[in-house]
């Protein structure tokens, strides 16, 4: 496992794969250096562009300058604004995310199946800061809390076609997807199945022929040990839905 991780490409090299949606003339700071700015600050609690611009201003140059900044002194909160309202996020996303799987893979510490959720969030004041789209469904690792691919849930849908243009970009064989009830779709199940993957979905009162069928099946009494003409309970069903048959 160590000779996997440190294959793994730095995230600074991720990130200078983003395309820099500025002209050449008047660039002051490398987009990667933004970035990279953006996901420290983040993982130290500042989310928003004048604390991270503030954060970043608290450091002496040589700190700037492993960021990939070739000034002394980190870009201001409208700077962060100006450049990341135009950034193409699909390309951005991408790259996370493959690189992400990457982590994923490199640091299992047992060759197996690997453990996602399906989570949808709003994202707090982000109408404040600019940002178009305000609710995002995250794939999210169990394991290391890694978010390895996510979309934005337009105003005028939900999650559910979301997830699965998510799944379309993602590894599945061998993984296990959770996911809370509103995503228990049918569609769903079989995507997952056919790409070799696993599911645990919720069965609640939004589905209330799905959960009685759920609690019928668990509620029957099982079949004799030594009965070979007792069909054992099927545990997925052939189109990819669990269920008793």
């Amino acid at each position: 496992m160590p000779e996997l991780v440190m294959s793994l490409p730095p995230l600074l090299e991720v990130l200078r794969q983003v395309p820099d949606p500025r002209k050449r003339r008047g660039r002051r700071h490398p987009l990667a250096a933004l970035l990279a700015l953006a996901c420290a600050a983040t993982l130290c609690g500042y989310r928003s562009y004048s604390a991270m611009s503030e954060w970043g201003r608290n450091y002496d140059p040589a700190f700037l300058r492993a960021l990939g900044f070739t000034r002394e002194t980190a870009p201001c909160a409208a700077t962060l604004f100006q450049v990341f309202r135009r950034l193409d996020r699909e390309e951005l996303e991408r790259l996370l995310g493959e690189w992400a799987g990457q982590v994923l893979a490199a640091t299992a510490e047992v060759a197996g199946e690997e453990a996602l959720a399906l989570d949808g969030k709003t994202l707090r004041g982000s109408q404040k800061q600019g940002a178009p789209a305000a609710h995002l469904l995250s794939v999210v690792s169990h394991r290391l809390g890694l978010t390895v691919g996510q979309a934005e849930v337009d105003a005028k849908t939900n999650e559910i076609p979301v997830a699965g243009v998510v799944l379309e970009r993602l590894v599945l064989e061998g993984r296990i997807f959770t996911m809370d009830a509103l995503l228990t779709q049918r569609a769903l199940a079989q995507q997952i199945v056919a790409g070799g993957g696993d599911y645990v979905m919720l069965a609640k009162g939004n589905q209330p022929t799905l959960e009685q069928d759920v609690a019928t099946v668990f509620s029957a009494p099982p079949p004799l040990e030594n009965s070979a003409s007792t069909p054992a309970p099927r545990t997925r069903g052939t189109d990819g839905w669990n269920g008793a048959g």
